[in-house]
């Protein structure tokens, strides 16, 4: 079967999942047990998978979402206890000091705070962790959750100390050692390691100039969609700060990635900027002279809000001292960062301890593991929430409410992901390289999927190897999965089309980037944390054009560098 064929074959589940989420208004509970149905039925129909590899592919699926649900709890634990303990209201009386402005604490919290937690932990972690935030500091729900996943793209490429490049790219590290051998004299790297460096460099530069163009461009969104006046002006009045802020992360971003290696650009720019653009709001630098809000919260759209309610204070009081209540959130960011880098040890201790599940249901191919104790919602989420009773010396009654609210919120991300992590077990698992499983030898479903692009696009490949890392995200939920699936794949268009293939490579990790904002399952994740389950179409179509504007600024620059370093083919 042709691959053209194969690829729309593959395409059918995204199509069932959008239509029914973004066209019909399915809460993903209802769509993404359907959508993994078409792709179990396409598995079987064309790629002629059996039938018990295929469930053995989805219990796999199952067990992953597990994990991803562990995250999810955590964070939503951390809001509920942080609520009941008092540090929640301490929290947004210590925000209103600095500023009063939405727009301003947008990009405190969902651009420069989710930035530090992303370069520390990936996984989804920032916009679990900043969307709540931004409700009790008084957002629409929707607001909240559009903002810190369009937000939660840029930092993405380093997230997790720089897992994205360094574990995402390995498939490429026999190739990379054969180019290296091959004499050529124009590259610019020896061996893997400098290849990752060259390629986080590169991915900065792709990246840098949508971490100015977004905040600005998200801050004109939210004023024109959920504003009193719906004015696009409103938000853009805001552009000082915005470029404040950018420069504020991309010299330490920029510096580390192109002197140090892509373990710690987002890290240190989210936590250097971090730091600058409080001072600078507190000053008043760069800050808009009116001070913007979404207005009384009997005027918003029913649509905005979910289970999950949103402050309708306008005034706060301080339960303890500033540093206390925000001591939790220091506490899981230097938690995260010794957990996350190999060199302090932690790290292969944590990850070492793991539930295996090898040969599910007789496949030897198909296995899996549960880290639970190095997944962000176990330590440092689950172990914070603990201490934080201590810290702020709750009561038995406020912890067992903070517990049992949060347990109550889990009930419908669990179905949704089980299906969503499911159907991307089998589109991953779909490509075995087994005769016995794959008869046909056919590619993966994304593979395919990839090629009939590749074969389209010819040479304006650049302007498209972007959308194949987001196509990546979207489907695994993951810039390091995305870039593990297609980094070989990238490397062969560039070779076959006489390209960069440290460019096109570049793109292919900013893509898996930027594609975290219209991914499923950082979108149900972040649905769980504001009570939106069942809105997942509606923040999805809001995410798609900031998705669409990033890919198109990617392309441009991946372009650009094809031209002009048209004598380094490598």
């Amino acid at each position: 079967m042709s691959i053209p064929v194969l690829a729309m074959v593959a395409l059918l589940p995204i199509l069932v999942a959008l239509v029914l989420m973004v066209g019909m208004r399915w809460p993903s509970t209802k769509a993404m047990p359907l959508a993994w149905l078409v792709c179990v039925l396409g598995a079987i129909g064309v790629w002629n998978l059996p039938v018990a590899y295929i469930a053995a592919l989805s219990v796999k699926g199952v067990i992953d979402a597990i994990g991803v649900l562990i995250i999810v709890f955590g964070a939503i634990l951390i809001l509920y206890t942080l609520q009941y303990s008092g540090g929640m209201e301490t929290i947004q009386y210590g925000m209103q000091n600095i500023s009063r402005d939405k727009r301003i604490q947008a990009i405190i919290i969902g651009y420069m705070f989710a930035a530090f937690i992303e370069g520390a932990a990936g996984f989804g972690t920032p916009a679990a962790l900043a969307a709540p935030l931004l409700l009790s500091l008084g957002y629409p729900p929707l607001a909240a959750a559009v903002i810190c996943l369009v937000f939660n793209s840029f930092c993405v490429s380093f997230g997790a100390v720089g897992t994205p490049i360094l574990i995402g790219l390995t498939p490429l590290k026999q190739l990379v050692a054969d180019a290296a051998a091959s004499g050529v004299t124009n590259l610019n790297f020896t061996d893997f390691t400098t290849f990752a460096k060259v390629i986080g460099e590169l991915v900065t530069l792709m990246h840098g100039p949508m971490a100015v163009i977004l905040p600005i461009f998200m801050l004109g969104f939210l004023t024109r969609f959920y504003g009193k006046n719906k004015s696009w002006s409103e938000g853009l009045a805001a552009w000082k700060f915005c470029v404040f802020a950018a420069v504020a992360f991309l010299v330490p971003y920029v510096g580390f990635a192109w002197l140090v290696g892509p373990e710690f650009p987002s890290l240190i720019g989210g936590l250097v900027g971090l730091g600058v653009i409080v001072a600078g709001a507190k000053a008043g630098f760069c800050v808009p002279k009116d001070t913007w809000d979404f207005g009384p919260q009997s005027t918003w759209d029913a649509e905005w809000t979910g289970s999950i309610a949103t402050s309708a204070s306008t005034e706060f009081k301080a339960h303890m001292s500033q540093f206390k209540a925000w001591l939790p959130y220091i506490l899981i960011g230097a938690i995260l960062v010794a957990t996350r880098i190999p060199a302090l040890g932690l790290k292969a201790i944590l990850s070492g301890v793991s539930i295996p599940f090898d040969n599910i249901l007789g496949f030897a191919s198909v296995k899996t593991s549960l880290q639970y104790l190095y997944l962000p919602g176990t330590i440092p989420f689950m172990l914070v929430a603990i201490l934080t009773v201590a810290i702020h010396g709750m009561k038995g009654e406020a912890v067992k409410k903070a517990w049992t609210e949060s347990f109550v919120k889990m009930k419908a991300p669990t179905i949704a992901l089980f299906a969503a992590v499911a159907l991307v077990s089998v589109f991953r698992g779909s490509g075995i390289a087994d005769a016995a499983l794959n008869p046909n030898s056919y590619p993966s479903m994304p593979l395919a999927m990839a090629k009939a692009v590749a074969a389209l696009a010819g040479n304006a490949w650049p302007m498209l190897a972007s959308y194949v890392g987001g196509l990546g995200a979207f489907i695994t939920g993951s810039n390091t999965v995305s870039d593990l699936l297609f980094a070989e794949f990238q490397w062969g268009v560039a070779q076959q089309l006489n390209l960069s293939r440290q460019i096109i490579v570049a793109a292919q990790v900013a893509g898996g980037a930027m594609g975290n904002m219209v991914c499923i399952h950082n979108i149900v994740a972040v649905c769980a944390v504001t009570g939106l389950i069942g809105r997942e179409g509606m923040i999805l179509k809001r995410t798609f054009w900031p998705f669409v504007l990033y890919g198109i600024v990617v392309g441009i620059i991946a372009s650009l560098m094809c031209f002009v370093f048209m004598a380094n083919r490598f």
